[in-house]
């Protein structure tokens, strides 16, 4: 059994298989970066000019990035590496970059990526300073400002930021897009992986620190849907072999003055970045700034609803027997968001648990819709199967459905959501049996993702949950059948069970 490696693996990593680790050309480029690159400046890593030393977990990662499929060609065509401040993240994207012009194929074209130029130039320029310290690599190559060409081969490296609007016609095989979380909308991003379509094996490597989830257009940043896309694949929700993910970063439960959680975000703790650093800027940064810059947590320009790891301490698997009495909440979209089903038991500690759900994929067109039948067959033969009590249901656009149901027998209930004196206590019930430890769930990811995307709206009619913006695509249709669900599972073990059917 191979020696643990500290600092490895990161808490997201998406899966890679033997085969493709085994055909790796990860030694090749941590191999190009010990021999040619150097510190560009001093830290407490080195002094500058010293030879750069990857350390296991950069071996390591290099390993799971440059995996190579059955193909023989690189298994992933966009990657994401997050990890907090100060972990080397600048300097691996050079040596990235330079080991791609140099070994990359002929007529290659590297791009170094960022939000603005001066951003972007930090990752060429130390590549450019690598150069000019490595007399065998400064004969091959013809540096200018913004472009390293090696003549034998006709590939150039060049640098481009968001601030620029001169992309078209770009064909990448290799694109650094450093600090991603910063760019201020996703066109960049778009243009050079849209390019890289005519290319034999490229790469578009994300590195970015976390930062707020939305960007100028009030829209998911690009970097943070590519987080919320890795986390998926990582806990096998999507299988997708083309993307790659490792990001380090803090429990989301953890206190952010605790060296634990320092270590679990920083993969260079102690070694490439400096403790007594983290103990003076904890006294003096905000929390938000703190949380997003050195335990690389993602935050909110609104409240998030739950606290920080409420919903993840309470995960309990179990199953549910045929005699445990359970109530359903449902809440169904049509074709954008998502249509989900929820068990709860009715019992002193209820236990919530995902039934099933249809949510629109990246990869779906726009035609995709939700199939209403598999819907109704879901929860007919769920009760088949279990002690039902009731069927809570959003009404929005599914009352035929509930007709239906009603008409075979099933203990329909209308919970409307929309309404205000429903959601506000059901959302201050669900919310206290969270933080109370007066419930459970199975831990699926779609739900507790869902419940992480809930914010806070407060006005005159009470506090409830929302999205953060309208038209966002961070879905919270699971919160809302589990708050409905729950809802109804309470008032069961509380009063007599009596459906409410109703006519339509």
């Amino acid at each position: 059994m191979p020696a643990k490696i500290e600092s490895w693996p990161p808490t997201w990593l998406t899966p890679v298989n033997k085969a493709a680790l085994n055909k790796s050309r990860g030694l090749q480029v941590s191999d190009f970066i010990d021999t040619f690159a150097i510190q560009t400046k001093e830290t407490v890593a080195g002094y500058a000019g010293d030879k750069m030393q990857l350390r296991a977990w950069q071996h390591e990662l290099f390993r799971h990035l440059f995996a190579v499929g059955t193909d023989g060609k690189f298994r992933h065509r966009t990657a994401l590496i997050g990890m907090a401040r100060k972990n080397g993240k600048s300097a691996l994207g050079s040596g990235i970059g330079l080991w791609s012009l140099i070994m990359g194929p002929a007529g290659g074209e590297v791009y170094s990526c960022a939000a603005d130029k001066e951003q972007a130039r930090i990752v060429f320029g130390d590549a450019k300073k690598m150069i000019q310290a490595e007399p065998e690599l400064e004969e091959l190559c013809n540096v200018y400002r913004d472009a390293i060409e090696v003549p034998a081969t006709g590939s150039v490296y060049r640098v481009l930021s968001s601030e620029s609007f001169t992309k078209e016609g770009l064909s990448p095989t290799m694109v650094i897009f450093d600090e991603l979380h910063a760019a201020p909308n996703r066109e960049l991003f778009d243009v050079m992986q849209l390019g890289m379509g005519a290319r034999r094996e490229p790469m578009l490597i994300g590195v970015t620190t976390a930062g707020v989830k939305a960007d100028s257009s009030g829209q998911d940043s690009i970097a943070y849907s590519l987080y919320q896309y890795g986390k998926r694949v990582a806990q096998k929700e999507i299988d997708d072999p083309t993307f790659f993910m490792a990001w380090w970063e803090a429990q989301a439960e953890a206190d952010h003055h605790l060296e634990q959680t320092w270590k679990d975000a920083n993969p260079a703790f102690g070694d490439l970045n400096d403790p007594k650093d983290f103990e003076a800027m904890v006294k003096r940064t905000p929390e938000a700034e703190f949380r997003t810059k050195r335990c690389n947590q993602w935050v909110s320009s609104q409240t998030a609803w739950l606290p920080n790891g409420a919903w993840e301490q309470l995960e309990v698997k179990r199953e549910i027997g045929a005699d445990v009495p359970v109530v359903l909440g449902f809440d169904g979209s049509f074709s954008g968001d998502a249509s989900v089903i929820i068990g709860v038991t009715v019992e002193e500690q209820p236990y919530v648990f995902m039934v099933k759900a249809w949510e629109k994929q990246p990869e779906d067109d726009y035609e995709w819709r939700v199939d209403i039948l598999e819907v109704e067959n879901t929860i007919i033969e769920f009760c088949g199967t279990h002690n039902v009590k009731e069927i809570a249901c959003d009404p929005f656009r599914w009352q035929r459905t509930m007709q239906v149901l009603d008409e075979a027998g099933f203990p329909i209930v209308e919970w409307p959501s929309t309404s205000p004196a429903r959601m506000v206590p059901a959302c201050a019930k669900f919310y206290d049996a969270v933080v109370s430890n007066k419930l459970t769930h199975d831990g699926n990811p779609l739900l507790t993702r869902h419940l992480s995307n809930a914010v806070v709206k407060t006005d005159r009619l009470g506090p409830r949950i929302v999205k953060e913006h309208r038209g966002s695509p961070r879905k919270i249709d699971a919160a809302v059948a589990s708050i409905i669900g729950f809802d109804r599972a309470t008032v069961s073990r509380e009063e007599p069970v009596v459906p409410q059917f109703f006519s339509f």
